[in-house]
């Protein structure tokens, strides 16, 4: 949507029946309604009119990234980083004994989810661990339970953009995280981007 209002005149003139141009780019569903700007008629715009009726087909045919457990449209799914088993996750444990070490696996709940939690501690720094979720198939062999440190906030994920859009940095999102097992919809804010590497934060799993 960005890439589009960016193509628009800009001149906000209302003719299309919205108040701004970027109005317009969000609800802009296919070619027939650049009809709707006038502006956009004139000969100088014609290039831009290419580049628009380009980047609507190829949303077209995007696939539609849909959570399984709430029906949720995601803008895309977050897969782990090159070699690694689940995308990072940087975890604020609300017990201040917790205290975990890296390499230690921790069994935990996530605040608002029902799912408990196994993941291995990359490394804890001022009260936020990160980790990779690892789950409970190493339970498999008779093995005990890993430490169970009770409920923690989800601060930040870490991954790469494997299906759907790049967002740009501080643009609030909606995302499907690869490895959750309810395939559940997450929104966050974007903080750092490279390629399709994504930084996000203020994790929050209502999304509105």
């Amino acid at each position: 949507m960005k890439q589009i209002a960016k193509l628009l005149p800009g001149y906000n003139c209302g003719e299309c029946g919205l108040g701004s141009c970027r109005e317009f780019a969000a609800a802009l569903v296919d070619v027939q309604g650049l009809s709707r700007c006038p502006p956009l008629q004139q000969e100088r715009f014609k290039d831009r009119v290419e580049e628009i009726s380009r980047l609507l087909t190829l949303s077209e045919k995007e696939e539609e990234i849909i959570g399984v457990l709430d029906g949720l449209r995601a803008d895309f799914t977050l897969a782990p980083l090159p070699g690694e088993p689940s995308c990072r996750e940087d975890l604020h444990p609300f017990n201040p004994e917790a205290r975990p070490r890296a390499g230690e696996i921790l069994r935990y709940r996530p605040l608002g989810c029902p799912i408990t939690h196994f993941a291995r501690v990359l490394k804890y720094e001022q009260g936020i661990l990160t980790a990779h979720l690892v789950g409970p198939v190493h339970l498999l062999d008779g093995s005990p339970s890993p430490r169970d440190i009770g409920i923690c906030l989800v601060a930040a994920f870490e991954g790469v953009v494997s299906q759907g859009r790049r967002p740009d940095v501080g643009e609030t999102v909606r995302f499907l995280p690869d490895h959750c097992m309810m395939q559940k919809v997450h929104s966050g804010v974007v903080v750092h981007s490279e390629g399709s590497r994504l930084r996000i934060e203020a994790i929050d799993l209502k999304v509105w």
